[in-house]
């Protein structure tokens, strides 16, 4: 074809974008216009589909704002296929602001287009903003209300609100989905809420939802994170299917119960009985076992297992763990020199092992050279290394160190933070802040 029409170079572009290869569909979009052709809204829509694939991301904004300024060249302005598609491409490169200066423009705006600006403010944290488009959302449909389920369930001081959308929508008639019930299990774990836990299990009791392994590993590690480790244990054992995340949600959940050998013996036929290679996370939770219940040895095997036998490099994470598992045992000395062995630099995270159980065992030296380690950095991002500090030296009857640092952490502004919890019983929740009576 000596010279492709416009339709031909949009059915290529169409193609290219349908089966991943957006390179080559940017490669054809810079030929059209190098052969004088003015591209459409059909071969703007595809290109902005195409910068909104995963792996080009980065590249997400920039063509967006191309895009922008080829709609407005083109007098294409007030199209609504092309403006969904600008906020949709806008929301994933993070750029929400310009996402609403598009959607203000629009004439009509569709819920997938309100959907699509919701989920980028609650994914920045915006949550009021999320709050006033979705009410202004006159048609809603189910994946707007998980759009806002979901926002709220990932932020624990929000997670009761999720549970309130979920109502409303079952209210006005819409019927929960995988996403809607994987979303409001992750509220109930955040919340501790077992009560609704177990209301929301007996309504996937009634459909073939529950047979979902997504789904039962998020009711395991709902029941896990309430304590409630026989129920979590029931979910696991009525599993059809198994895979890697239900059964580190099950060797998470006994290990952080106060279950270890549970948990090992788990992590160990997992993989001899039925194959199935663990990952970073499992990795984590099998060590995080050993520390609760001092298996030093065990721990150390695990760790060299991870490079050993799976060729997986570990991360902070696990050198922060095995930290923990030498401190909780007392091997202060031994913490040290792995920290001081590490491949890599220790992160704030190493250090924060190290000096929580430098103050455990009344270690103040150790504790000192932690602490300043930790506060190279992360500055004043973790005032709760200033408090392990004072804490040690208060326990040592160090006083003039911790008033001397008590001085230090007014100077630069470092308070300690409040926190709160929710509690709940008859269905009903309440948050309190720490130190709060009634």
């Amino acid at each position: 074809m000596r010279q492709p029409t416009l339709s031909a170079y949009n059915y290529m572009i169409s193609g290219y974008v349908k089966h991943g290869f957006v390179l080559e569909c940017f490669n054809m979009v810079r030929k059209l216009c190098l052969c004088g052709e003015t591209p459409d809204k059909f071969t703007l829509s595809m290109i902005l589909k195409g910068s909104t694939i995963s792996y080009v991301e980065s590249y997400s904004l920039g063509i967006g704002k191309q895009v922008h300024a080829q709609v407005i060249k083109c007098d294409v302005e007030g199209d609504d296929v092309l403006y969904t598609g600008l906020v949709d491409s806008y929301v994933k490169s993070g750029r929400v602001d310009y996402a609403r200066r598009v959607f203000d423009l629009m004439l009509e705006r569709s819920v997938v287009c309100s959907t699509s600006l919701i989920t980028g403010y609650m994914n920045q944290g915006y949550i009021e903003d999320a709050e006033d488009v979705f009410s202004k959302t006159m048609e809603k449909d189910v994946v707007a209300f998980n759009a806002m389920i979901e926002g709220y369930s990932k932020q624990i001081e929000n997670a009761k609100k999720a549970i309130e959308v979920y109502i409303d929508m079952q209210r006005f008639g819409f019927r929960p989905n995988i996403s809607t019930f994987a979303s409001i299990i992750g509220a109930c774990s955040a919340l501790a809420a077992s009560e609704i836990g177990q209301q929301v299990q007996g309504q996937l009791m009634k459909t073939e939802l529950i047979e979902h392994v997504k789904i039962a590993s998020a009711l395991i590690d709902m029941y896990s994170k309430c304590g409630l480790v026989e129920d979590a244990r029931r979910v696991f054992d009525h599993m059809h299917e198994k895979n890697v995340f239900s059964w580190t949600s099950m060797i998470d959940g006994y290990g952080k119960n106060g279950y270890p050998d549970e948990a090992l013996e788990l992590f160990s036929i997992m993989q001899e009985d039925h194959h199935i290679v663990p990952n970073y996370v499992t990795f984590l939770s099998a060590l995080s076992a050993c520390a609760h219940s001092g298996l030093v040895v065990k721990g150390r095997e695990i760790f060299e297992s991870m490079e050993r036998d799976y060729y997986m490099k570990p991360r902070m994470e696990h050198y922060a763990c095995m930290v923990d598992l030498f401190g909780r045992s007392g091997s202060l000395n031994q913490a040290l020199e792995f920290v001081i062995n590490m491949t890599e630099s220790p992160d704030s995270d190493v250090w924060a092992a190290l000096l929580s159980s430098c103050r455990v065992h009344g270690d103040v030296e150790l504790a000192n050279l932690a602490a300043n380690e930790l506060f190279k950095l992360s500055s004043g991002s973790r005032p709760g290394a200033y408090v392990a500090l004072s804490n040690a030296l208060a326990d040592a009857g160090r006083w003039d160190g911790v008033s001397e640092l008590r001085e230090i952490m007014k100077i630069r502004g470092i308070s300690k933070g409040t926190g709160f919890s929710w509690v709940g019983s008859d269905g009903s929740l309440k948050a309190f802040l720490a130190g709060q009576q009634t």
